[in-house]
């Protein structure tokens, strides 16, 4: 079927409203939602090449590491790495420096991001 100037006008108007809409109140409070400050911090982002060393590594520059853990498909043979992970630092101060200072960072060739880690009761 070929599209005439006044269907393809007629379709774009009608899908081009479909990005102008507002977020509802539910998605909007889930995107503006705070998590309070941790000593774990969530990190996405991360290559299929990252191993817990290396994540410990490159967070252990903004203080004390008591954990770093890349999360991986256990039901993969190989356990390959789902692409995030968590690091956990001793204290407040040095969880907040490893959030700063890692954010938007480059770790094994990708860009990684980082934010406090949300409780686990919440999920």
């Amino acid at each position: 079927m070929a599209w005439r100037s006044g269907n393809l006008r007629r379709f774009l108007s009608t899908t081009s409203s479909l990005f102008d809409r507002p977020l509802s109140a539910t998605k909007a409070a889930r995107v503006t939602e705070q998590i309070p400050p941790s000593t774990t911090l969530f990190v996405s982002g991360l290559s299929g090449r990252t191993t817990n060393q290396k994540l410990r590594e490159a967070f252990a520059n903004f203080g004390d590491v008591i954990q770093a853990k890349v999360v991986t498909d256990r039901s993969s043979l190989s356990s390959h790495s789902k692409g995030y992970g968590f690091v956990r630092y001793s204290n407040l101060e040095d969880a907040e420096k490893g959030m700063e200072g890692m954010d938007g960072q480059f770790l094994d060739g990708r860009v990684i991001f980082t934010e406090y880690a949300k409780p686990k009761d919440t999920l």
